[in-house]
């Protein structure tokens, strides 16, 4: 993929921005009102957000209830350990929306433009208990808790907000094909030294569906996942949360 490329082929398929001018603006809207710390409760709260069900990452238009008819992919039970030693697992992210994503420590390439972008979703959701960031590092044999908490405090990631999360290699990966389909990159095979590493940031709702996916490294596309976490916090139809109830991917502390 085409790091240069303002927003991903993908992003402009799947999020339907540009097709829809309106729904642009309207989020343009939302974003400015998080931006400058106002309720953007009213006018945009019923705005639709795809869901995603496979690899192909296919949008589908569904309504929440029909979402729960069809019984389509939610992330399933998983258990780490952040940045701080703390377990954190389903339960603490239910009833939440959250961006997921995957980074190692030392990594000098994509993945600290991708944090700096993120800085953006911890920024405008800073006082919003139902938002957070859930970030898996892909080498937690080298990403100790101390060096995760290094990271951490240099980073300005925020505890509470920003989960920095390791745990047993293979339950990682495991848990990141089946939630996320990690191990497709959206189509595309990835090599043993590229399984995780891609630029790809996932919006979760409180359901645990899969109802964004975005190009980390792309400004707007940042953008719009401001905006669209704040249509899943709005939409009257996101109150009705139901865990997952998928197994748990457990990981053993290091």
């Amino acid at each position: 993929m085409d790091y240069k490329t303002p927003i991903s082929a993908l992003s402009l398929k799947t999020n339907k921005w540009f097709q829809h001018p309106l729904r642009a603006c309207k989020h343009a809207v939302i974003a400015l009102a998080v931006a400058v710390g106002l309720s953007t409760t009213p006018v945009f709260a019923t705005e639709a957000l795809p869901y995603y069900t496979d690899a192909a990452f296919t949008p589908l238009w569904l309504t929440a209830a029909e979402a729960e008819r069809q019984n389509i992919h939610r992330i399933p039970g998983f258990e780490f350990r952040n940045q701080h030693g703390d377990i954190v697992n389903q339960d603490d992210v239910a009833g939440q929306v959250y961006v997921a994503n995957f980074f190692f420590a030392t990594c000098s390439g994509i993945c600290p433009m991708i944090r700096d972008r993120l800085q953006a979703v911890q920024t405008a959701y800073a006082k919003e208990d139902d938002v957070v960031i859930l970030t898996h590092t892909i080498r937690p044999t080298v990403d100790t808790e101390a060096v995760l908490q290094a990271y951490a405090r240099i980073n300005d990631i925020r505890p509470g907000k920003w989960h920095l999360l390791r745990g047993e290699r293979d339950a990682l990966y495991d848990f990141a094909q089946r939630a996320y389909f990690a191990n497709e990159d959206l189509g595309q095979p990835q090599s043993d030294d590229n399984f995780l590493h891609s630029e790809n940031v996932l919006l979760i709702d409180r359901r645990g569906h899969i109802r964004g996916i975005y190009n980390g490294l792309s400004e707007t596309a940042i953008e719009h996942l401001v905006a669209d976490i704040a249509v899943l916090l709005t939409s009257p139809m996101s109150t009705d949360v139901q865990v997952s109830s998928g197994g748990v991917s457990r990981s053993q502390p290091f």
